[in-house]
């Protein structure tokens, strides 16, 4: 990933931070043929401990997917790339107070996206996969105010979803953060794309601020 430093997130916390955001993930792999393919799915972090440990991020699949065909059919490990991505807009130049002073100004996108690299396995453990599935039902139905839980359906019926599918665990290698946000422009015309994010497109304040290039709550 282009890496200009000015937009370079500032170390694995902003990297977790970014990813606990927006944990809906593209996973690009590569098989044994060199044909790379994407899933999409949401991924849970779990931080490694100490600098001498891996991150490592847990998800599923559909046990039919040709990913878990080819992990199951001999590969101990493939490379994988997963990618977060955080909030993305359209910049208009109709923002910018220079347009009104000299008008020598030009579209451009904002984001936030985080790339983590590693190495994939395939998970045929149905402890391990009743786990998963309830820390991914408790991390997304915990801001409900009626939660559902995994108990509230029958238990063989759980049983038998998750037969259907199949985990996936990547051992975070190397993370990449860029925080594409207009930071290097000055700060009226910040606070210009800021307004205009919240007051035209509908953002709210949290990411208006990420996409405006303006401090954000951590």
């Amino acid at each position: 990933m282009y890496q200009p430093p000015q937009f370079r997130l500032d170390g694995r916390v902003e990297c977790h931070r970014a990813i606990e955001a927006a944990p809906f993930a593209t996973l690009v792999t590569r098989d044994a043929s060199g044909e790379l393919s994407a899933d999409h799915l949401p991924l849970l972090l779990a931080p490694a401990g100490d600098e001498s440990s891996s991150d490592v991020l847990r998800g599923h699949i559909a046990r039919a997917n040709p990913l878990a065909r080819h992990l199951a059919s001999g590969a101990d490990d493939v490379e994988a790339l997963a990618i977060f991505h955080g909030p993305q807009a359209y910049i208009t130049p109709s923002w910018y107070p220079a347009k009104q002073e000299h008008g020598k100004v030009v579209p451009t996108w904002n984001y936030q996206v985080v790339h983590a690299h590693g190495r994939l396995r395939l998970i045929d453990d149905a402890r391990w996969l009743h786990e998963l599935v309830t820390a991914l039902t408790e991390r997304f139905e915990d801001e409900r105010e009626s939660p559902w839980r995994v108990g509230d359906a029958p238990d063989d019926y759980i049983a038998a979803m998750c037969r259907a599918i199949v985990g996936v665990e990547i051992r975070v290698e190397r993370l990449e953060g860029k925080r594409k946000a207009s930071q290097h422009r000055p700060l009226e015309e910040r606070r210009a794309i800021h307004r205009g994010l919240r007051d035209e497109y509908g953002y709210d304040d949290g990411d208006a601020a990420c996409l405006g290039g303006m401090p954000t709550r951590g």
